[in-house]
């Protein structure tokens, strides 16, 4: 990859449909009767035919309108559909393709450069997302599939493209995933990788492949498969230290180092995989980098198997066969801590709780003088929060240390939505729960590699519903509305009929919010209308405090600007 080819032009709106809802058609592509008698429309050349109807994003977030099948670009006015829009179809969805969040993984790992089996597509929509969010700079190597390597394999592609990153980068490792295309086609991507390491020989970097298909999961699967395989490919039999292993999750650049500051007040060595809070957050240069300075070393995987326990926050976790703790845990009995993220006083509580009983140390006093100064602003804020009603949307983890959250400061959780569908847990499933959608896919093959070729237990709602009453103690959920699968034109469906006071969740539920006329309170990715999304601190009592302030200003701004009366005293 040179310097010219780094940043790669935004492709044509057909070439960049790389929402998941494009990525999910792919499973039917093969068995589908043809487009264009389905739809009853002329199927000639150039007739930009899709395969899903609906309203989906292209070039990272210029609309495009389908109507019977046929792409139009941000249409001058509206042209009647040809019939209703099938449940099926997904309408800007509440996820993220898989390969997002592996690239953010190995993104996280010194000297790692992510690397796309695929078309080019889909590194650049990837690469735009990320750098739109992060501000930083971003390098993902493609192997540019084009009509050639889709029919007969990209196996020559992706050899020369892994000989090149390693001729002009130099990298400690490249990371691998493989995208849609790739595995539709059935591309034997390990035997690739093999006869790549025995012909370069000593020239070759470690290579880290991971399944990351969009059909068979969100963002959030691509990441822990990610984090799962890059443990599975260095970690070793090492001797016992006094260490942990750490795995956040798909946090921000500003939480992960506020889980440094933690452990560096406690005395506690922590292997903290992935850690992109320099690589992805970083200062200006002087001189361009190629590959960020920062993230996790190699060499402190290979240790990961003699720490004392490893921490993995995400409930969703739960649900998933297997995952980077529960296979350390397997093979070198390291005790495995799942916790909930770290968001509010209670999962905070439980997070510093179980760090001191590992550590046998306890967090220094400006630790807890922050517990009780959140809990001091609980109360100044409380006669502004009860009983509103709040909208959550995005990642299963975070909606639900979200819901936590507001249920410790009196905001009623009226609608939780995620775009993920999680595996069922063992209590009853309430009839609130809906399924936003759902394709008939079984579970994720990112969530187990024993599912490849033989049908899995199927992915059943209920599980998320499960994992929010974990958290909930106070809160009436009798009238709450549960989604899984959902995207966000069903998201904001619900919304309009439930009155709400505000939204949480990530830029992409400002339509719906400017719509309804209520404020939206910007958390996790993506942030892409506003700076800073990158530092927006969401964990420990610190992010508590900060999120607290932010949601009492929101509503007191929105209750200033309503007013006829310009006061400024509350």
């Amino acid at each position: 990859m040179s310097d010219s080819d780094r940043e790669v032009k935004a492709p044509a709106a057909r070439e960049g449909e790389k929402s998941s809802g494009f990525c999910e058609a792919f499973r039917a592509l093969a068995t589908a009767a043809p487009l264009s008698d389905r739809l009853g429309i002329s199927s000639a050349k150039g007739s930009g035919v899709m395969l899903k109807p609906g309203t989906i994003e292209v070039n990272g977030g210029q609309c495009a309108t389908e109507i019977a099948g046929v792409m139009f670009a941000n249409p001058a006015q509206a042209v009647a559909a040809a019939g209703p829009i099938p449940d099926a179809a997904t309408r800007n969805a509440c996820k993220l393709c898989a390969p997002l969040g592996a690239c953010v993984v190995f993104s996280g790992l010194a000297g790692c450069v992510p690397f796309l089996h695929g078309s080019q597509g889909c590194a650049t929509y990837i690469r735009r997302y990320l750098i739109s969010h992060f501000r930083e700079p971003v390098d993902i190597g493609s192997s540019s599939f084009s009509e050639e390597e889709t029919v007969f394999g990209g196996a020559r592609n992706l050899q020369a493209g892994l000989a090149n990153i390693a001729r002009q980068y130099h990298p400690a490792s490249i990371g691998v995933a493989t995208t849609c295309l790739a595995e539709t086609i059935g591309e034997d991507v390990p035997r690739i990788l093999e006869a790549f390491t025995r012909s370069a020989e000593a020239t070759a970097p470690p290579l880290i492949h991971v399944s990351t298909p969009s059909y068979a999961g969100t963002h959030m699967d691509g990441f822990h498969a990610a984090v799962l395989s890059v443990v599975q490919r260095f970690a070793k039999v090492a001797p016992q230290h006094g260490g942990i292993n750490l795995l956040p999750g798909f946090v921000s650049p500003e939480d992960l180092r506020h889980l440094k500051e933690l452990m560096e007040a406690l005395g506690l060595s922590a292997t903290l995989l992935p850690d992109y809070s320099d690589t992805l957050d970083g200062q200006t240069w002087s001189e361009y980098q190629r590959i960020q300075a920062g993230g996790t070393t190699l060499e402190a995987i290979t240790q990961m198997p003699g720490a004392r326990a490893t921490f993995e926050f995400g409930r969703a976790l739960a649900t998933k066969p297997r995952t980077a703790a529960s296979w350390l845990e397997k093979q070198f009995n390291v005790p495995r801590v799942r916790l909930g993220l770290p968001i509010g006083l209670r999962e905070t509580d439980g997070f510093f709780g179980e760090l001191e009983r590992v550590s046998g140390k306890r967090f220094p006093d400006p630790f807890y003088v922050e517990r009780g100064r959140l809990i001091d602003a609980m109360v100044d804020g409380h006669k502004y929060l009860f009983g509103k009603r709040a909208a959550l949307y995005g990642d299963a983890d975070l909606v639900v240390g979200l819901v936590s959250f507001l249920d410790e400061i009196g905001i009623q959780p009226v609608l939780c939505a995620t775009g993920a569908r999680l595996r069922s847990a063992d209590i009853p499933v309430r009839s609130n729960v809906e399924l936003g959608q759902d394709d008939g896919n079984p579970i994720s093959p990112l969530e187990d590699e024993h599912c490849r070729g033989q049908e899995c237990p199927r992915s059943q709602p209920g599980g998320f519903e499960t994992l929010l009453r974990e958290v909930v103690t106070d809160a009436d959920t009798s009238g709450w509305v549960v989604l899984e699968g959902a995207d966000h034109a069903q998201i904001a469906e619900r919304a309009r009929r439930l009155k709400t006071d505000l939204l949480l969740g990530s830029s992409k539920g400002y339509p719906v919010a400017r719509e309804l006329g209520v404020p939206l309170v910007r958390v996790g990715f993506p942030i892409h209308d506003r700076i800073g999304g990158q530092r927006v601190l969401h964990l420990g009592y610190r992010g508590a405090q900060r999120l607290l302030d932010q949601i009492v200003n929101t509503l007191l701004e929105r209750r200033q600007d309503d007013s006829g009366v310009g006061y400024s005293y509350l």
